[in-house]
């Protein structure tokens, strides 16, 4: 199955913490990643979409983050 996730979070050392550890977990980036506003919240908030093939087979039940 080919897994996929989109990591999110607050431009803070935080996201390039959680996106490391998707790496190290087998996690590859897939795409460039997106920066943007959020008015709501007054702070820039980053994305990174990452996959990864997983054994098994796909269903709703999945948990992504245990892969």
């Amino acid at each position: 199955m080919k897994a996929y996730r989109l990591l999110t979070a607050d431009d803070t050392s935080d996201f390039c913490h959680k996106v490391t550890e998707a790496l190290n977990k087998g996690w590859a980036l897939y795409g460039d990643p997106s920066y943007a506003y959020d008015a709501a919240n007054g702070t820039m908030r980053c994305a990174q979409a990452v996959t990864k093939d997983a054994e098994g087979s796909y269903s709703r039940d999945v948990k992504l983050g245990a892969l």
